[in-house]
């Protein structure tokens, strides 16, 4: 299966870089909207069959013109929302604290599952609720399906389950609003990331863009 894995669009507190993880959150700014527009023509030749959104206003928001554009509804899952803040909802994610955040989401990435957000989930929650709506999405047949997210989640899931995807690299990159992650595979064979926001991605291990800093962007 060929899986999009699709950012939402601006919000005000991604303009603000706070970290807004709680459902339903915020709705999309000006810039926001534009982009969700531009979705269909970005993805033209994407012949997706299945579009999942999260229970959060903004990936359902950012769904609509792209489901509109191919006759779909959209699946709302609860499973692909944004990894929760807990005690560190709504703080800057370019404080000490806020980085926290990002800290943490990579650790589960690396293996540390059993590590809980302060106030929040388990790694082993979050990567498990995400992996559900994967595996459903691929039960369904569909052979390329597109799932709106949000940053620090697809990030997190793709360096825990993409062979050629390491913490590293997705700490380097954050993913702008409405940037996509595309994937090939199927939870029995595993998956490999193909493209990050448009470049190819370079194998685990291999030279290419790279790099230890950990990095947040505002879910």
């Amino acid at each position: 299966m060929r899986l999009l894995l699709i950012r939402h669009g601006q919000t005000p507190s991604n303009v603000d870089q706070l970290l807004d993880t709680a459902v339903p959150g915020p709705g999309l700014t000006a810039l926001g909207e534009e982009q969700a527009a531009a979705l269909p023509a970005a993805l033209a030749d994407e012949d997706i069959e299945a579009i999942y959104v999260s229970t959060l206003t903004r990936t359902q928001l950012t769904a609509a013109p792209l489901a509109k554009a191919r006759g779909l509804e959209p699946i709302v899952r609860d499973g692909i929302r944004e990894l929760t803040a807990g005690d560190l909802e709504m703080l800057p994610g370019d404080t000490e604290q806020g980085q926290l955040y990002m800290k943490t989401v990579f650790a589960w990435a690396a293996g540390d599952l059993e590590l809980r957000m302060p106030g929040g989930e388990s790694g082993a929650e979050a990567l498990g609720r995400y992996d559900a709506v994967v595996a459903e999405a691929a039960g369904s047949g569909a052979r390329t399906v597109a799932l709106v997210s949000h940053g620090a989640a697809i990030r997190m899931w793709t360096a825990a389950r993409a062979v050629n995807v390491d913490v590293p690299f997705a700490a380097a990159h954050p993913l702008a609003n409405t940037g996509v992650v595309i994937l090939e595979g199927s939870p029995a064979d595993g998956w490999k990331a193909l493209t990050w926001a448009g470049a190819v991605v370079t194998p685990a291990g291999e030279s290419g863009p790279a790099g230890q800093v950990v990095r947040g962007d505002a879910p």
